[in-house]
């Protein structure tokens, strides 16, 4: 077992990982850039080495300067938790040059998965049902035509180099492609560096369900649980369930065996998800993400599995402490992902100072954070305050829970989405299961979130004139009630 791990990460998730390392009696070393000096993660590790200013590429994703910082200060391996270098090959390959074990999977599964097509074809191979579409890049206008006739419409355009929904098309006719095509491209080129795009096939009404799977370098590997994720902004996951609802015992072996064979198709080691699309009782591999997911919480609260520590001990060496027979899910867990953002304002990120702070507790919740009371969320990075987790025996009381947890949730100084999550919990669709990642729109959500941001001021305001509060005081009521708004708008409206 490792010694001292430097976590290559920032805010919750480098608090996660070394929460794991200090229950299995390991050192942590935290690095940290200019605006992150004071963050909690940097206090929480046993070292924390400065790596660079505020902006990301001159810290964060600053490769000689990580590597530095391990060489330093005597560790041996890094974890890089996720975003940032957590899937970037030069990392791992620069960890391996270096004789420092980067916890994760070897560079060239990273590889095999970081361009889309290249995943494509080699699932193909592997027997794994894949979206219709072509397993090459096209730019040119009338091949990219001709493709799309041959498919049929609906067509979806992807970034061959992208991840995250960044420049994602649906293209719904032939005069839509032209202009749809030169966008993507567009946007590929600047957030990628490179402008490869390929076209599938737009499945209607789908699903977005994941496996998290666990591989050691001895061979074995085994699905720990299925998870749901198809409440999405603009491809951007927002809640997260695990089991899904649409789960069967039987769908999720036939699934799950896929995703086993998926993962040991490119020799597969670490802690990974396989994606897929569902849609009419047909799945399709999306893509592989081969590193530890944000919503990684709801799979460890459904089968007791801490995925973290399993991440450490593979890379050391161990073999699994589980086989497939022992996974077993137990009740539901959901996950809201708690940003600060505006969701009455286009969700535009909303960096500033905490001045109140108050995380709920209870029964069956988990908040994994990495703020406090007077923290300043930087603008650097992404908005992110904490994962919400609540675990109940079945859907209905995990749905409960977390509408309790909601309620309960304190924060003052910079806007949230916490009543985005408060009208999709009170939604029956959603409360129902009957959900695809087309649900938001559907259901008009964000009309829905400005009656709750409406509720719950009034709500506050009255409970500030009962207890005889000014207007000054109005704010830390309203929090006190979980409300939204903070003060009243100009003109007196939500």
């Amino acid at each position: 077992m490792f010694n001292k791990i430097l976590i290559a990460n920032r805010g919750e998730i480098a608090i996660r990982v070394m929460r794991a390392c200090r229950e299995l009696g390991i050192s942590t070393v935290a690095v940290y850039s200019e605006a992150d000096k004071n963050a909690l993660f940097a206090k929480y590790a046993d070292e924390a080495v400065f790596v660079g200013p505020s902006p990301s590429r001159q810290s964060y994703l600053k490769i000689d300067n990580i590597i530095k910082a391990a060489m330093e200060t005597g560790a041996e391996a890094i974890h890089p938790g996720y975003g940032f270098l957590s899937e970037n090959t030069h990392f791992a390959s620069a960890c391996e040059e270096n004789g420092i074990v980067f916890i994760g999977p070897p560079s060239h599964a990273i590889d095999a998965m970081g361009s889309k097509i290249t995943a494509r074809q080699t699932m193909k191979k592997a027997g794994v049902p894949i979206v219709p579409g072509i397993e090459e890049g096209v730019s040119d206008p009338d091949e990219a035509t001709e493709i799309a006739e041959n498919i049929g419409y609906p067509i979806i355009l992807k970034p061959a180099a992208g991840g995250g929904g960044i420049g994602m098309k649906i293209v719904q006719s032939r005069e839509e492609l032209q202009p749809a095509l030169a966008s993507a491209q567009s946007i590929a080129r600047s957030a990628f560096g490179d402008e490869t795009i390929y076209i599938e096939k737009y499945l209607t009404e789908p699903r977005h369900i994941e496996f998290q799977i666990l591989a050691d370098k001895s061979g074995n590997t085994i699905y720990v649980s299925d998870r749901e994720c198809s409440i999405q902004r603009r491809h951007q996951k927002l809640i997260e369930e695990s089991p899904s609802p649409v789960m069967t015992p039987e769908l999720r072996e036939r699934m799950g065996s896929i995703a086993v064979q998926a993962a040991k198709a490119i020799g597969y080691v670490s802690a990974g998800t396989v994606e897929f699309m569902y849609s009419k009782g047909d799945f399709y591999f999306l893509e592989m993400n081969t590193r530890l997911q944000v919503e990684h919480p709801i799979t460890e609260m459904v089968t007791g599995v801490d995925l973290a520590k399993e991440q450490i001990m593979i890379a050391s060496g161990e073999p699994l402490n589980y086989s497939q027979n022992d996974m077993t899910i137990r009740g539901w867990a959901i996950e809201c992902r708690i940003n600060a953002e505006d969701p009455l304002n286009d969700f535009i990120p909303s960096p500033g100072r905490i001045s109140r702070y108050r995380s709920p507790g209870g029964p069956g919740i988990r908040v994994d954070s990495g703020v406090y009371n007077g923290y300043v969320i930087p603008p650097f990075y992404d908005s992110l305050i904490s994962k919400l987790v609540a675990h109940g025996k079945d859907r209905t009381e995990a749905i409960a829970r977390m509408e309790r947890a909601l309620f309960e949730y304190i924060i003052v100084g910079v806007h949230t989405n916490l009543v985005f999550h408060k009208a999709v919990m009170r939604n029956a669709r959603f409360r129902s299961g009957d959900i695809n990642t087309n649900f938001i729109k559907e259901e008009n959500i964000l009309e829905k979130v400005k009656e709750v941001a409406k509720e719950d001021y009034e709500k506050g305001k009255s409970l500030a004139s009962a207890l005889g509060a000014d207007t000054r005081k109005v704010a830390a009521i309203s929090a006190a009630v979980g409300t939204y708004m903070t003060q009243p708008k100009a003109n007196g409206k939500v």
